[in-house]
């Protein structure tokens, strides 16, 4: 086994000094991203300033690197992703030259790597992937990937009816299908709708059964891919709703679909 002396110990130290390179003790911080965008989701919609789990670290980091570019002011470094925390980010991805939904204050891989510049590492990165089709519909791959899960898990085969990035084109679903990880099914055929509904809660979907007294659509189930960086402000709010036990309808109305423990796509494939 080789072993220094005291002098060369100290040689090697000094050397690594004026080398630059960074001792353990020195290693920039990590911002989990799955912990910052789940915070994104949840946090703005909540009625309290509460941390979501497992969060609180990550999102303290992102806060600071806002606040060290007088985004943010120090007071909302707390680990909680509310709406001034949204707000601030979005003037972040606005002043990289994004806009609309790339400047909607929830955060993607990019603008996230950007801003930890100097300050932190990211880790757990979310990748919606390329746009691809499922019955003709558009939608990311993550999205269809999370669909032919909840397929298997359910027994069920489904039909996409709306999908995602249709920016204006689906005009009774407020915005949601504006962007990416919004999916409305068929409910014809299916032999148990609340099966397939609790399968796709299962996977990662905020997801219900929109019935015909519900609103100005035929009947079908409405899917929101959590966590999805692609997806419009119109469906962050029902994802929130979501987590916040609602129906994800103007009337704020109690959720009435098949309870599971909630969980995003990457949070499924891990369990």
């Amino acid at each position: 086994m080789r072993t220094l002396t005291v002098a060369a110990a100290i040689t090697a130290l000094t050397g690594a000094a004026l080398t630059g390179a960074a001792s353990p003790a020195e290693a920039a911080p990590t911002v989990n991203m799955e912990a910052v965008v789940k915070a994104a989701m949840w946090d703005p919609y909540k009625s309290d300033q509460s941390v979501t789990p497992g969060s609180g670290d990550s999102v303290k980091l992102v806060e600071q690197a806002l606040a060290d570019k007088d985004l943010l002011d120090g007071k909302y470094v707390d680990g909680h992703f509310g709406t001034t925390t949204v707000t601030a980010y979005q003037e972040y991805q606005e002043s990289l030259g994004h806009t609309g939904l790339a400047a909607s204050g929830l955060p993607g891989k990019g603008s996230l790597t950007e801003l930890g510049t100097g300050s932190y590492t990211l880790s757990a990165a979310i990748t919606v992937g390329s746009k691809t089709t499922m019955d003709g519909k558009t939608v990311n791959t993550r999205t269809a990937d999370m669909v032919k899960a909840a397929e298997r898990r359910s027994g069920e085969d489904f039909t996409v009816t709306q999908g995602s990035y249709n920016a204006g084109g689906v005009g009774a679903s407020g915005g949601t299908h504006d962007g990416g990880g919004a999916v409305d099914l068929s409910v014809r055929g299916l032999s148990d709708t609340d099966a397939a509904v609790k399968a796709l809660r299962e996977v990662g979907f905020a997801a219900w059964h929109r019935t015909e007294s519900q609103g100005d659509w035929a009947a079908h189930i409405h899917a929101i891919a959590i966590s999805d960086t692609d997806m419009s402000p119109e469906a962050q709010a029902q994802a929130g709703d979501y987590f916040e036990g609602r129906n994800g309808l103007a009337n704020n109305g109690k959720d009435d679909g098949p309870q599971v423990t909630k969980v995003t796509w990457e949070e499924f494939q891990r369990g």
